[in-house]
């Protein structure tokens, strides 16, 4: 009989770690400040109560702990799938416990903590979801000697099971997906401004604020939503709303009716995963009760985001080591409740690839394309089968650009193409197509199209190659081997095992006939001559970062080179070819006879060749093609921008090659995306430039140019909306005047002064990893010592992600990021109350830069910088306030910052220049009165 639920504390001592500091409850109720160096002797080999233990470590510069009892580890198994900032005062407040003021407050908090999760796990020991949870804790204790097994066992009030690898094998418990059926004809039936307004009323609720620019918003929003008049020739609104508009809901309520009324769903698209998973958030508004909300709403996103059931089932002998068994289980805890099985961004806890290391958890994701569809074991249980049949029904899908873009460059999509979308964040659609629209013929592409052919050559890679794929077809067509016999023989001419190392080396006599191929390699061969070029035309102060060079003049070896190269590529795409023709005839020759799971699996393979393979050699031999032509003369416009580069990691070469970008990428998105669509809402809060001394129409045509609109037959419908918020009262701007921006120490302890003005809350962007590091230093001991935690990206034991969740959580915290940690930042309340930029985030020099400033910047070079910049910054002040009631202070700490850049900040900000302890005096003054 199974013993009654029990609650089992660990007699441990609880530890909350500062910056070299720690604050340790004993056993017996004794609460001791200790430096990291005492931390040792106080626990006298006991294993610790603590939250995050790779961090706690890192903060005190120690090495791992061999135990501890971390409560992360038992949240995630007892709640998964549940949100949490993994720190003291993160799991307080997921817990519903008042957030911890001190070190002193949150150690004493752990135990209760502890026992809260173990009363929830007792209380639902008898759900599905725990089933198997007292086998799994079993099998963790006796391979892992998991810290929280016991106390696990108790809970469930279970006798020790028998130890199992069964509660690994999910798939057994997961629902097959059922295939929708063909999409019926949807309706082309339009939103009217006045039925947009009503929806957004509904959404809102009686009783809500009344925002006259949300409803005035979401009745220019519809006009996206209109029945199409010719083909090519969509509707397309770009709508302008400041921050506090309430844009999201302003689109939701005439997209989601739309879609309603017609019978397809609009695709919402931005441009991170934090932003799809905020705007789902928002759709709870819409659909509160969460079973129609699962059916109406679906996020889609790139295979690679996804738990792949097929690489959990061949990692499942690794479940059997002590450093795996644990990570693997909390992945199967989740993978039984969580939402759609996203491990990026969505309700997986990004904090557990930090605990155990990322080698624990990104190889369960499809990162290399190695998805072989229908011939998979676990196909009918698959995320990415299940979110793909339930976006085909669903009302609103949430996307991202990336996904839009590259399935629209792949030439097809999995998902049906929609006929309606709204962008979010639409000034990212640049940036966005280019880089879905571009080309690398390097070594790091190559070789991973060589993985792909051949299958893994080494190591303990589970690549499975071409072979596997078409062997399990061949059986029924033998003709099938021949061409993929001749493709894999000439996939060898791609780099082989160890090609990063033999790329700096020079040509010697070989040592073997093995070494004499690979010194033939082509393609090692061109990427030798690419470096030799890119070096010999490279600045030497260059040494440690990466370096590009013009393609034209070509060197001597290169041209050569790439001839060898592009017919090598053509003798491995020429077999391909004919092995896709030969599956797709298979497809029309036999159609009243195959089974729908052999179409299937057909279709599959031919797709895969196609866009792993054909596009790719295509796009590469199209490149080297350009190597024959006459070069362009100074100054001719050309479509696409090829170059060569050679880069770096921490001084290290690790890849060279020929790149080619669009010139204007949003060509190509015009084309693919947006003509053959019905409508488009481009959307943001900072669509237009808003620094072309007050010509309105001037930054109307720079931001049709940005978005793709100027490529349509359609004129664009134009809207703008202001903020609602009081900038003058609630915000502040400076520019500190007696700061060298040149000088690292001047830079961190003027930031760190106005940390410790602000009391914490503080953003410091920075535009380089170097200076954000030595800020970092500098910084992090004096904040400590003052109670401030600093954290920060490319220094902390955690993502992008987890930190702006630590963030948001710890409200007088301070973090520090490069750029691409702006976008991220989505912190209302006083969380946020002060960013600070380093110097002006001017686009970085390149060769791309370079062309599209000659090209693209309507002959002002100068301005098309100086937009690129002001946008920058305006992006980054919108982060600042996000409620009516926010109170913030934006801080440039670069003189030389010239003031037509400051021109994009929202009108009424008060901006000022002035010394810097006059700014810290403000600041301090300016946030205390909130």
């Amino acid at each position: 009989m199974p013993q009654p639920p029990r609650l089992l504390l660990p007699d441990a001592p609880a530890l909350v770690a500062g910056l070299g500091r720690a604050t340790l409850l004993t056993p017996d109720g004794e609460l001791l400040a200790l430096s990291a160096s005492g931390l040792a002797e106080a626990l006298g080999g006991a294993a610790p109560l603590l939250v995050h233990a790779p961090a706690t470590a890192r903060r005190l510069d120690l090495p791992r702990f061999d135990a501890a009892f971390d409560l992360l580890e038992l949240f995630a198994f007892c709640m998964p799938a549940r949100p949490a900032a993994p720190t003291p005062r993160g799991l307080a407040m997921a817990l519903d416990l008042t957030p911890p003021a001190d070190d002193a407050a949150a150690a004493a908090q752990l135990p209760e903590m502890a026992t809260i999760l173990l009363r929830h796990l007792a209380a639902g020991r008898h759900l599905p979801l725990n089933r198997d949870a007292a086998i799994l804790a079993t099998h963790l204790k006796k391979v892992a000697g998991w810290a929280w097994a016991e106390s696990v066992l108790a809970a469930l009030g279970a006798d020790q099971e028998k130890p199992s690898l069964d509660p690994y094998k999910v798939w057994r418990r997961l629902p097959d997906w059922e295939d929708p059926g063909p999409a019926q004809p949807p309706g082309s039936f339009e939103v009217s401004p006045g039925e947009a307004r009503t929806r957004l009323a509904q959404i809102l609720g009686e009783g809500s604020e009344q925002r006259p620019q949300q409803a005035d918003y979401a009745s220019a929003a519809s006009g996206a939503f209109a029945p199409r008049e010719d083909r090519g020739t969509p509707h397309i609104v770009l709508a302008e709303a400041g921050t506090g508009t309430g844009k999201t809901l302003g689109y939701i309520a005439p997209a989601s009716l739309w879609a309603e009324r017609n019978g397809a769903p609009v695709w919402i698209s931005t441009f991170t995963r934090n932003l799809q998973r905020q705007i789902d958030q928002e759709l709870g508004r819409l659909y509160p009760e969460p079973e129609e909300r699962r059916r109406r709403v679906v996020v889609r996103k790139g295979r690679e985001n996804y738990l792949c059931l097929l690489n959990l089932d061949e990692m499942l002998g690794q479940a059997t080591h002590p450093d795996m068994a644990v990570p693997l289980a909390l992945v199967a805890r989740w993978a039984l409740a969580t939402r759609d099985g996203d491990l990026m961004a969505g309700d997986f806890p990004g904090w557990v690839a930090e605990l155990h290391g990322p080698a624990s958890i990104w190889p369960l994701a499809d990162r290399r394309g190695e998805c072989i569809r229908s011939a998979c074991p676990r196909y009918k249980q698959c995320y990415v089968e299940h979110s793909i049949r339930r976006a085909r029904t669903a009302t609103l899908v949430v996307a991202n650009h990336a996904l839009v873009m590259v399935q629209a460059a792949q030439g097809g999509a999995e998902d049906v193409r929609p006929l309606r979308y709204v962008f979010d964040e639409g000034h990212h659609l640049f940036d966005a197509a280019d880089a879905a629209f571009s080309a690398a013929l390097c070594g790091g592409e190559t070789a991973e199209m060589r993985r792909w052919l051949l299958g893994a050559e080494g190591g303990r890679s589970r690549a499975r190659g071409l072979r596997r794929r078409i062997e399990e077809l061949a059986g029924d067509l033998p003709d099938l081997l021949p061409p993929m016999e001749a493709a894999l023989h000439a996939a060898r001419a791609l780099p082989g095992l160890g090609w990063v190392t033999r790329l700096s080396e020079e040509p010697r006599e070989p040592a073997s006939e093995a070494a004499a191929e690979r010194q033939s390699n082509p393609t090692e061969v061109f990427l030798r001559a690419v470096r030799r070029q890119v070096l010999a035309r490279a600045r030497e102060e260059d040494g440690l970062y990466d370096v590009q060079c013009d393609l034209h003049p070509l060197g001597e070896d290169l041209p050569e080179a790439g001839e060898a190269l592009e017919r090598a590529l053509k003798r491995i795409e020429e077999p391909l070819a004919r092995l896709r023709e030969k599956l797709m005839a298979r497809l029309e020759d036999e159609v009243e006879e195959l089974e729908t799971t052999d179409r299937i699996r057909y279709e599959t393979a031919a797709k895969g060749i196609e866009r792993r393979a054909l596009m790719p050699l295509a796009a590469w031999q199209g490149m080297l093609r350009a190597l024959r032509e006459p070069p362009p003369s100074p100054g001719e416009r050309r479509a696409f921008v090829d170059w060569l580069a050679l880069t770096r990691r921490e001084g290290r070469e690790v890849d060279a090659g020929l790149h080619r970008h669009w010139l204007d990428p949003t060509t190509p998105f015009a084309l693919t995306v947006a003509a053959p669509a019905h409508g488009l809402l481009v959307t943001s809060a900072t669509l237009r430039d808003a620094g072309l001394g007050g010509d309105q129409e001037a930054d109307w045509v720079a931001a049709e140019a940005r978005t793709g609109a100027s490529h349509l037959a359609t004129p664009a419908i134009r809207a703008a909306f202001p903020s609602p918020f009081d900038y003058a009262a609630r915000t502040r701007a400076f520019v500190v005047t007696d700061v060298d921006k040149t000088r690292s120490a001047q830079i961190s302890a003027a930031m760190g002064a106005l940390f410790l003005a602000a009391g914490g809350g503080g953003l410091g962007l920075f535009t380089a990893i170097r200076r954000l590091r030595d800020g970092f230093r500098h910084m992090a001991p004096r904040l400590e010592a003052a109670g401030i935690p600093l954290y920060a990206q490319h220094m902390d034991a955690m993502d992008n992600a987890t930190l702006v969740d630590v963030f948001r959580a710890e409200e007088n915290s301070c973090l520090l990021g490069t750029d691409a940690m702006r976008d991220g930042v989505d912190v209302p309340g006083r969380s946020l109350r002060l960013l600070v930029f380093d110097r002006v985030p001017w686009p970085r020099p390149s060769i791309l830069h370079r062309e599209r400033r000659v090209h693209l910047s309507g002959g002002d070079p100068k301005g098309y910088d100086d937009a690129l910049a002001r946008h920058r910054l305006r992006q980054a002040f919108g982060r600042l306030i996000r409620r009516a009631d926010d109170r913030g202070v934006f801080v440039l700490l670069d003189r030389s910052c010239p003031s037509r850049l400051l021109a994009g900040l929202p009108e009424g900000v008060p901006l000022r220049r002035t010394g810097l302890a006059e700014v810290v005096a403000e600041t301090r003054a300016f946030l205390a009165e909130g």
